[in-house]
């Protein structure tokens, strides 16, 4: 169906409300290949990826995009994606997704980590954990 993050709205454009899925720091991922590069890119960093699946037509999905927003400001050592699943079926499917919005958390393209459902201090406790452990010792 339609895109999970906001385009740039065309005038007389009355696809309802306007929920702010990319933005901030989040990466909107559109193309196999631009998912690609931003897990390439990351990896050349050394950054880890949250990435977020989601949907337009979801309800939990455009609660929680204001504040997946937020965390990717708060937090630039971390690449934020999302996903639309029915842009990317393909991808999707291949992700195994079941529910959105599902988090995926990604070292080097590869998963460690999972979140399904919109649940915000769960989201908020996982990313606290893994900045947590990628910073070295303070002794």
């Amino acid at each position: 169906m339609g895109l999970c993050c906001s385009k740039p709205q065309n005038d007389g454009d009355d696809s309802g409300p306007d929920v702010e899925f990319a933005g901030a720091n989040v990466h909107l991922i559109t193309t196999k290949e631009s998912w690609d590069e931003k897990l390439s890119e990351a990896r050349r960093d050394g950054k880890i990826v949250v990435a977020n699946f989601s949907a337009s037509w979801c309800g939990p999905c455009r609660v929680i995009a204001p504040f997946y927003c937020e965390l990717s400001e708060k937090h630039p050592s971390l690449m934020f994606l999302t996903v639309d699943v029915d842009e990317l079926i393909e991808l999707s499917t291949s992700w195994d997704i079941k529910a959105t919005p599902t988090f995926f958390f990604l070292r080097d393209g590869q998963q460690f980590d999972k979140l399904v459902g919109a649940n915000k201090p769960e989201l908020q406790k996982k990313i606290t954990a893994i900045l947590d452990s990628a910073e070295p010792c303070k002794k």
